[in-house]
């Protein structure tokens, strides 16, 4: 049924992707799929890498981690935009064409006051996906 899942994440807080991560190991597994991990960052230094190289080996080392605790091939995808905080949305839609999923499978937040103003990134990308969405909370 689903070949590539995609799973977006902020190697930041990997502690709040933990039931994310395993749906989206557990469905790869269970239908045979690959899966690609995808973070979004900025060319400037952060706390988790101080050059876009680097940031992609550390996404890679991620991936590799998650796909074997999975039983599954997995892959990284770095992204690399002037600012996530404003690209984090357009960057995840246009990644889920440029690694060929067909699910994307994503954490979600507890919603909160703001969420009335604002839309989840998880809502944004399940509007603006051509592929089936999940949203895992």
């Amino acid at each position: 049924m689903f070949t590539r899942i995609m799973v977006p994440v902020d190697l930041t807080h990997v502690d709040r992707l933990a039931k994310a991560l395993n749906v989206a190991g557990d469905l790869a597994a269970h239908y045979g799929a690959q899966l690609v991990y995808v973070g979004v960052t900025a060319a400037t230094p952060s706390a988790i890498a101080h050059t876009p190289e680097e940031y992609g080996e550390r996404l890679a080392d991620f991936a590799k981690a998650q796909g074997l605790a999975a039983g599954v091939t997995a892959g990284a995808h770095p992204v690399i935009t002037h600012d996530p905080a404003v690209d984090l949305d357009p960057a995840l839609v246009k990644a889920v064409a440029e690694t060929g999923a067909d699910l994307v499978v994503m954490a979600s937040h507890i919603p909160g006051i703001a969420d009335h103003f604002w839309p989840s990134n998880g809502g944004t990308i399940a509007a603006r996906a051509k592929v089936s969405v999940m949203v895992v909370r």
